[in-house]
């Protein structure tokens, strides 16, 4: 049964690979040292590749941000990207006029669809200790009858995020963040993406395991993908199969899936989906479904800009005492409820 339970098992990369209908997944974490008053790092940069600077170095880096680390504004079409803070913060800027600051447990789930310009700059907010972020950015593809849908976001508070705990043979905690897990329902999703459909079976769900625990994972229907990540720990049992740590593992869905965790916290996450079972083109920040359609995408964006760029600066950060927030096309604004 473990080999038919057991389909794949790879050592995870940058960015990790994923299968339809996800594109990849990013797995960003960084020991940032003390804010400074511009909410980068109160530390030198001399060495580093300003502006490229994806070499871990002293426990972190800068990425594209060259005062605060992060990604400045840059375009997507064709897919969405759902980011999950554990640690950390994010600042949110788009070219619809919308922004937010969002972390520490919380999901954005942003469908660039047509067109859109963002910004994601990493805030390091705490002056008097050092500033660990930690984040995962998923791509999940649009199908072709959505992939022009109006672009659009929404927060997932960590407040609004159902969280699956059981002891029953050692301490689990799944945080669901899309598709349900033993009467855990997560918010919706937008209504564009493939997972607003419940029978595309979209899951994610962070899953941290106590040492020695287990959990079975339970199974789900034939025909989809189902990957789990085994992003951090001692070692880990699937069935009768040894996982290291560093690994992705394909599974069979219809089959439960044991897991035994070893020692230390075992940390994984679970992406699952029905395939769309369409062509993918993808270069760089545009994922469309044949190449006519990616040539398009750069011509519209080289004359609209996806509607251009209202800030007054490319890597834009909000005020340093500002909490979580989110402020929508429309103008409309929200707080999570316990801030």
């Amino acid at each position: 049964m473990d080999q038919d339970l057991v389909l794949g098992i790879q050592p995870l990369g940058f960015p990790w690979e994923t299968q339809d209908p996800f594109l990849f997944c990013v797995h960003h974490e960084d020991f940032f040292p003390r804010g400074n008053t511009d909410m980068g790092p109160a530390a030198s940069l001399e060495g580093r590749n300003i502006g490229h600077d994806f070499t871990l170095r002293d426990g972190w880096r800068m990425y594209h941000g060259d005062t605060v680390p992060g990604f400045p504004g840059h375009p997507h079409r064709g897919f969405e990207t759902v980011t999950v803070v554990r640690r950390g913060y994010v600042d949110h800027a788009d070219s619809m006029g919308a922004a937010g600051r969002y972390g520490a447990g919380d999901t954005q789930w942003l469908t660039a669809g047509g067109g859109v310009q963002h910004s994601e700059m990493f805030p390091l907010l705490n002056e008097d200790a050092d500033n660990p972020t930690e984040l995962f950015q998923i791509w999940l593809n649009l199908p072709a009858a959505h992939k022009l849908a109006p672009p659009r976001y929404t927060m997932f508070w960590r407040e609004d995020t159902p969280r699956y705990v059981t002891e029953e043979h050692g301490r689990v905690v799944v945080d669901v963040i899309a598709g349900p897990l033993a009467g855990c329902r997560p918010p919706s999703p937008p209504p564009d993406s493939w997972a607003a459909d419940a029978d595309n079976h979209v899951a994610i769900w962070m899953i941290t395991l106590a040492p020695g625990a287990r959990w079975t994972l339970p199974a789900a229907e034939a025909g989809l993908s189902r990957n789990l990540f085994f992003y951090r720990g001692a070692s880990l049992h699937i069935g009768g199969r040894a996982v290291s740590p560093g690994h992705g593992v394909t599974l069979r869905p219809d089959i439960e899936a044991p897991l035994a965790n070893g020692d230390g916290e075992g940390c994984l996450l679970l992406l699952q989906g029905r395939p769309i079972q369409e062509p993918v083109a993808h270069y760089g920040p545009f994922v469309m479904n044949s190449r006519e359609e990616l040539e398009q995408a750069f011509a519209d964006y080289r004359r609209t800009e996806f509607g251009g760029w209202p800030w007054p600066r490319h890597d834009p950060v909000h005020p340093h005492e500002r909490g979580r927030f989110a402020r929508y096309a429309d103008g409309s604004e929200e707080e999570p409820s316990n801030q």
